[in-house]
């Protein structure tokens, strides 16, 4: 179905307050003109992982900012009713204070001046974060209002609008996200929040075609209630871990070949086209994105492709143009300067410590703001940290590492890996066991002086003392917590699991 939406940049909206409520991962982001000056989580403020709500003190923080003139919502209510109503999801459809006018007057917000589709925000928040004029766009997550797949031909004309033309789409119940958190339940894990665990486990376990045959099945069914009740007939559920783990890996594999048979089609609609943007909660595979990565290198990931980035994108579009994308620090301040100092002594100590110093990031994954540091080569630090943070034991960590170092110890498929966004393997995993997972697979974030000069600065210092050139780097929180936000959180952290925590 082919439907097109264009911009008309207006000079007069200049100052736009995007949201993204009563759905996991509440958000909200300012923009002034072009310059991002505030985009923060929710569930930082209210300490609920993954909350649905917005609340005043993520808004309070927004205000300090600065105020605005136009607020934005990330999809189209009444539409998303009519989906809820095909589904039998009634209650939903009757409850009144599910609607966002009215839900947003109890935060002092009286009106709201424009409803994004909710794919059509995915799309605007990766095209105008990305570098590109002319792109083709790819947006897969559990479900819109109906979409749950689109491709896109996105392109700014010489007058300055954006024309976004849909070309492509999947449609309610026939969803791949909806599939991968329902397997996510199945495998008994938490789904909208637990997906990154099953795509670990994948590592530990062997995929089948005859399961994956199985699996296939079950993607156009709908699956919004899940399928626990689901078996498969060549390998039925023995209640052990191995079980789990080989299901996990043919759900993962297939996971990925449903998403390049998606890039393929997209680049078959626009084959004169080489500049990919990639978004929806399904973008977070890091596994999948390194596989698009290697066909189509050309790849741009937003840090927060989910739901929790629509509040940047569904502003992004109705300011109409590209927006002054310089990183993900965007969050709540903690001031002061950066603790490369302490920080660096307790790591030479050989133990972990914390950091929580300058603006939280937009997105799921801690990049050195709000994060939890140890050095990589320890034979027990992943046992080690894996208990502090409540963690299944067989999950692997992330290497933070200097970018001119990223390709003498990981086979990159991408030159920057700034967010954490693709796994690479790891040339000497023997040396580096705290951030090797078992199939030797390493989700990379390189490090440079633009991302985060302050971060780089103490992987340079700890580089200069031990010829390491990275770190072990992991969110500053505990399993089914959200990352520490604020100093206090920072202490109340330190109090309760042990750990020093700077900032």
């Amino acid at each position: 179905m082919n439907q097109s939406y264009i911009t008309y940049p207006n000079q007069r909206e200049r100052k736009i307050l995007g949201l993204n409520g009563l759905n996991h991962d509440s958000t909200s982001t300012l923009l002034n003109g072009t310059e991002i000056v505030f985009a923060g989580h929710s569930e930082r403020y209210s300490e609920i992982k993954n909350d649905d709500s917005l609340n005043h003190a993520l808004l309070q923080d927004v205000q300090r900012y600065g105020d605005w003139d136009t607020v934005v919502w990330f999809e189209q209510p009444l539409i998303k009713k009519t989906r809820q109503m095909y589904a039998g999801q009634y209650q939903e459809v009757f409850q009144r204070k599910n609607l966002p006018s009215r839900y947003l007057e109890d935060f002092g917000i009286h009106q709201i001046d424009y409803y994004i589709p909710h794919h059509l925000s995915h799309a605007s928040a990766a095209y105008f974060t990305s570098p590109y004029r002319n792109a083709i766009g790819v947006v897969i997550d559990a479900i819109g209002e109906w979409d749950t797949c689109t491709i896109w031909h996105i392109r700014t004309r010489q007058d300055g609008s954006t024309r976004f033309k849909k070309l492509w789409s999947q449609r309610y119940p026939n969803s791949l996200g909806l599939w991968y958190s329902s397997m996510t339940q199945r495998l008994g894990l938490k789904p909208q929040e637990d997906e990154y665990i099953l795509m670990g486990m994948a590592g530990w376990g062997t995929p089948n075609e005859k399961i994956k045959e199985e699996l296939r099945l079950l993607l156009s069914q709908n699956l919004h209630r899940g399928c626990q009740d689901w078996d498969s007939e060549v390998y039925p559920d023995d209640n052990t871990e191995q079980w789990k783990f080989d299901i996990a890996a043919s759900v993962q594999q297939v996971c990925e070949e449903e998403i390049m048979k998606i890039f393929d089609i997209a680049q078959s609609l626009v084959p004169n086209i080489e500049n990919f943007v990639y978004g929806g909660g399904v973008a977070l595979n890091c596994v999948a994105n390194s596989i698009i990565a290697r066909k189509y290198p050309n790849l741009w990931i937003l840090p927060n492709p989910g739901d929790g980035g629509s509040s940047l994108g569904s502003a992004a579009f109705v300011l109409g143009e590209h927006l002054d994308w310089k990183n993900c620090f965007l969050g709540y301040d903690i001031k002061g300067e950066y603790p490369i100092n302490e920080t660096l002594k307790e790591l030479l100590d050989g133990n972990i410590v914390g950091v929580a110093s300058g603006r939280a990031e937009f997105g799921p994954r801690a990049l050195g703001n709000r994060s939890l540091l140890a050095d990589p080569r320890g034979n027990f630090v992943k046992d080690k940290m894996n208990e502090i943070k409540n963690r299944q034991k067989f999950r692997p960590f992330a290497p933070a590492v200097l970018e001119e170092y990223a390709h003498e110890i990981f086979d990159m498929p991408v030159q920057k890996s700034q967010y954490m966004q693709f796994v690479a393997p790891c040339k000497q995993p023997d040396k580096y066991p705290a951030i090797c997972h078992i199939d030797g697979t390493s989700r990379v974030q390189t490090v440079s002086k633009d991302d985060n000069p302050n971060f780089y600065r103490l992987i340079k210092e700890f580089y200069n003392k031990t010829g390491c050139p990275m770190l072990l780097n992991t969110s500053l929180n505990i399993k089914g917590m959200p990352i520490v936000n604020t100093h206090n959180d920072g202490v109340m952290f330190e109090k309760r699991y042990g750990v020093k925590v700077y900032g």
